[in-house]
């Protein structure tokens, strides 16, 4: 609904800021969500669009080429909102969580398919789930110490875990790093010796494996106004796509002639799914930000989803003619402290950050002089990144043209705190 007036269109070139602050060109004219309603709510508020949420939803099944999709909780932090998108589609199976805890949280809510994506010590969760749901919640290991760790707690509560083993998928070009620095198992040989030490213990089972090609899926190849650095990332882009591949059948292969055939083969991003559908080694794909589809999303070339998840802030002083101070605003994304982590307003049309402040804890200025603005009135933003802006709310309203506006939890609104 509230993307009644998005123009979607993509041309390269805009300011950095600008992709989507074009859009409401009509500066609210048609239909803002009955613009309204927003700026009846108590602010700072959390708004989702459900007609984009589900609309992303059908697009990225589509681009899945009948694999499963396996839903990452960390990119939309609402239990009601991954059951909506559980429920959208046969393909979306299972969800991947980020913590012992919320799994321990999320298989009571009755979710039966879950891969915690990371590997955890909490020792008294980990206990929980070997004692109470080795079928449910599959662990992430990377190493012989996790699974030595995880032997031994298995064996003090006479329990038993699942287990999924992580694969660094990153790339080198010309001694260059092109990845991210997570798991240390890099060879066939060393994902066999952790994979033949689960075997060899009668608490661990082995479900499969995971590699993540974060250098394909989390790396934007379209940003404005960086032609030269896009063209660099784009080549790099191709070359690993062609090595993830080859890295992957290689450790696949090596695990069959062993007698090591695995249930799973997890891998892929938002970014990346266009490339991971087509890998026939591949049984499932991990999705979580392009259901929301955040602001370093709209630097893909690839990718077109459209924008589902906004936080209105109050306009609560005017500090000159063309400069309003709005309350709150400081959600910067996780990552390389950069210009594109930043949220960026998109309503009123035209409103800019301060370069010198940007958006800040308490405060956020912003420039605006088109029109005069009232004291009260609602700014209206995107974040950078997915469900880290759950965070900083206990609930989302929900939007639509079917149906009337309603809420629903964050983690945050149901007491939960992970990380």
């Amino acid at each position: 609904m509230l993307n009644n007036i998005f123009n979607t269109t993509h041309k390269s070139g805009f300011p950095l800021e600008s992709r989507f602050s074009y859009i409401l060109r009509n500066n609210g004219g048609g239909d803002l969500m009955d613009m309204e309603r927003i700026e009846n709510l108590s602010k700072p508020a959390l708004i989702l669009d459900l007609d984009a949420l589900d609309r992303n939803c059908q697009v990225i099944a589509m681009h899945a080429k009948g694999k499963k999709i396996r839903v990452a909780t960390k990119s939309i932090r609402s239990i009601d909102v991954i059951k909506r998108i559980l429920a959208s589609n046969e393909c979306y199976q299972g969800i991947m969580t980020y913590s012992a805890d919320e799994s321990l949280v999320l298989v009571k809510d009755g979710f039966n398919d879950i891969l915690l994506g990371y590997p955890s010590m909490d020792e008294n969760s980990l206990m929980l789930i070997a004692r109470e749901h080795p079928k449910e919640i599959t662990v992430m290991v990377d190493s012989l110490a996790h699974v030595d760790y995880l032997i031994k707690l298995a064996k003090s509560v006479n329990g038993q875990f699942s287990i999924c083993v992580d694969i660094d998928m990153s790339t080198n070009i010309f001694g260059f790093h092109f990845g991210v620095r997570r798991s240390s198992l890099r060879s066939s040989s060393e994902v066999l010796a952790i994979v033949e030490a689960i075997h060899a213990s009668d608490v661990l089972h082995w479900k499969g494996i995971m590699g993540y090609e974060a250098q394909i899926a989390g790396v934007g190849d379209n940003v404005p106004h960086s032609y030269g650095k896009n063209t660099i990332i784009r080549l790099m882009k191709q070359k690993a796509k062609r090595e993830v591949k080859r890295k992957r059948e290689a450790i696949i292969t090596a695990l069959l002639q062993k007698g090591y055939t695995p249930a799973l083969v997890n891998g892929g991003g938002t970014g990346s799914i266009h490339y991971t559908a087509t890998d026939e080694q591949v049984s499932e794909i991990t999705v979580g930000s392009g259901f929301y589809s955040p602001l370093l999303f709209d630097y893909y070339q690839e990718i077109k989803y459209e924008p589902a998840l906004f936080f209105a802030i109050p306009i609560v002083r005017q500090a000159k003619a063309d400069i309003y101070t709005c309350l709150g605003g400081g959600y910067i994304a996780s990552g390389v402290t950069e210009q594109t982590k930043m949220p960026l307003p998109v309503y009123p049309y035209g409103m800019r950050l301060l370069s010198m402040e940007g958006a800040g804890e308490v405060q956020t200025p912003v420039s605006y002089s088109k029109e005069r603005l009232s004291i009260g009135s609602a700014v209206v933003f995107r974040a950078a990144k997915a469900g880290e802006v759950c965070e900083r709310f206990t609930e989302i309203h929900c939007y639509s043209e079917s149906q009337s506006t309603s809420t629903v939890k964050t983690y945050r609104g149901e007491g939960m705190c992970f990380l």
